[in-house]
């Protein structure tokens, strides 16, 4: 099989490399694949890029999207062989969204800011849907938890549904973590745990009304959290001791030394 000539336009040689790899005398592993079995591959190449993102490393954030590009190639081939659609009608829908819903850069509409943008974007947005439209429609319930629950608390705020500053959101949490409390008191599991839910979804309300990202905040404690225990380990570890063997005493004590010793 011949390969596709480099003096190809890149996006038109990389469909035609993927279609050869899905082709009966092309790849037994990509011939193998479907929507189902990509499900993971797509989200470890979307964390991947993320991750080049958040170090700042260009090299491999150019490497990582174009395998995150593969992924919408290799969807809109297979969709292709359904008959369903292809790679040109995926570009040529998003094209026309863009369009239809920048109305201040493509047509007549005022939007002077990005609180406005986005007020029209929700406005466009449920005039294209039949029927009735909820300001929460759109949020994908496959997201990760803290996402989705910042996505929901982010659509009803731009309605008008939120604290004017993070001081009720903190309130908030103060309520709920004693409702959390008196539930466990009362020894009602279902109880319990539907308020340590509630709990969860105020922290998040804070964190947006704070300017955090809930996802990224909890991915940053939980990063703090393992390179502490893991110099605990160390230390521990070079006055001969295991953590099984100690205390909780004894490990708070080195986990404070740890924490002095990082800020220093």
């Amino acid at each position: 099989m011949e390969t596709p000539p480099a003096s190809l336009n890149p996006i038109i040689r990389l469909r035609q490399i993927v279609s050869a790899l899905r082709s009966p005398d092309g790849c037994p592993w990509d011939r193998e694949q479907d929507h189902l079995t990509l499900r993971t591959t797509l989200i470890e190449e979307a964390y991947e890029t993320l991750g080049a993102i958040e170090r700042a490393d260009d090299i491999h954030l150019c490497e990582e999207l174009g395998d995150l590009l593969l992924q919408v190639v290799m969807h809109a081939q297979l969709a292709e062989e359904r008959g369903a659609f292809n790679f040109d009608k995926i570009a040529a829908g998003i094209a026309e969204k863009l369009v239809r819903r920048h109305p201040h850069v493509f047509g007549d509409t005022d939007a002077p800011d990005t609180a406005s943008v986005l007020k029209n974007w929700d406005a466009i947005k449920r005039s294209e849907k039949s029927g009735h439209a909820s300001r929460l429609d759109g949020i994908e319930t496959a997201l990760p938890e803290l996402m989705r629950a910042q996505k929901i608390q982010k659509k009803a705020a731009r309605a008008g549904f939120d604290w004017p500053d993070a001081t009720g959101a903190l309130d908030k949490m103060r309520e709920e973590i004693l409702e959390l409390c008196e539930a466990h008191a009362s020894g009602d599991i279902v109880h319990t745990h539907e308020e340590l839910g509630d709990l969860l979804f105020a922290c998040v309300n804070a964190a947006r009304l704070l300017g955090a990202d809930a996802e990224l905040t909890l991915r940053a404690a939980s990063e703090k959290f393992e390179r502490r225990f893991r110099a605990m380990e160390s230390k521990l570890a070079s006055l001969g001791r295991e953590m099984e063997s100690c205390t909780l005493e004894e490990m708070d004590a080195v986990w404070d030394q740890m924490k002095v010793l990082e800020r220093q």
